[in-house]
């Protein structure tokens, strides 16, 4: 089972804009040994709207190769297009991904009922167990509780990381799913919240520069020790919203490389991290003592 924290890995990248395979490498493997127990590539945090569709594959390729089986790698493959999410998908499971992670398609606003029908034409295309990612802040569609139940009954639609704001959205669809249906936090300041209301785990942003941390938060949530996760869950909270100060991974990449992880790299139409935020993000990350 998807549980504790599953880290929404960033795609490290040179100054010029491309794929450094090598701090890729590091970062896994750094990963791997905080403790992270599972590992996105190609979600939003890895740059998916602006990689083509042969570096998302290389990029989770490359991911599965130097993670080896030693934990979950959930291939972010969601696209707007059904048919385009389909091959990313497909591609994925030959490539060896242990799940794959499918926003709702952005922009196009699909209604609760073409959402039914993309998932449902993308879990008859594929036999991967798959991931729905519910996050409208930045796709404009929201997919309802009741939407979810309905996948859920798919034998391969095995949980969904909810990101639309509202933690007792993880109520209402824990309420109306199989026990065995994984819920995950989409919102790193909410994870606590969500956990009390049914969610094991997250798959996070923060996780990128405190893993050690949110793997030890999560894991006190996945043994039901929620004294300990709500002690270990506040100092954590400064780090969320530095890693949101400017539209994310901006702050998240800028505090790697400060953190000396990655390069400084960034794709138009982001940017590196504003001078003025900075400060920010540098106090959170001394204050947990990263930095």
């Amino acid at each position: 089972m998807l549980s504790g924290s599953i880290v929404a890995l960033v795609t490290p990248m040179t100054a010029d804009g491309a794929v450094h395979w090598q701090e890729l490498d590091a970062l896994i493997d750094w990963h791997i040994a905080s403790g992270t127990a599972g590992i996105v590539p190609m979600g939003t945090t890895g740059e998916s709207a602006t990689l083509n569709v042969e570096e998302h594959l290389q990029v989770i390729a490359a991911t599965i190769k130097r993670v080896a089986g030693r934990v979950p790698v959930i291939a972010g493959t969601g696209a707007n297009s059904t048919s385009e999410a389909i091959h990313q998908t497909q591609e994925a499971t030959r490539l060896g991904a242990d799940a794959c992670l499918l926003v709702t398609p952005y922009y196009n606003r699909p209604t609760q009922q073409g959402l039914l029908a993309h998932y449902q034409a993308i879990a008859a295309a594929t036999d991967v167990p798959l991931v729905l990612y519910n996050v409208p802040p930045r796709t404009a569609c929201d997919m309802l509780a009741a939407t979810v139940a309905e996948l859920a009954t798919i034998d391969s639609v095995i949980g969904i990381k909810e990101a639309c704001g509202d933690p007792g959205r993880v109520a209402e669809i824990r309420a109306l799913v199989d026990d065995s249906f994984i819920i995950l936090s989409g919102e790193d300041a909410q994870t606590l919240r969500m956990a009390e209301l049914g969610a094991v785990g997250t798959i996070s942003v923060s996780a990128n520069v405190v893993p050690a941390q949110m793997a030890e938060f999560c894991a006190a949530i996945v043994a039901g020790d929620m004294a300990k996760a709500t002690t270990l869950d506040e100092p954590l909270q400064e780090v969320h919203d530095a890693m949101f100060v400017e539209s994310s991974p901006q702050p998240v990449k800028w505090a790697l490389h400060a953190m000396g992880k990655i390069s400084a790299g960034i794709r138009l139409p982001l940017l590196p991290l504003s001078e003025s935020k900075q400060p920010t993000v540098r106090a959170a990350l001394i204050k947990l003592g990263v930095l």
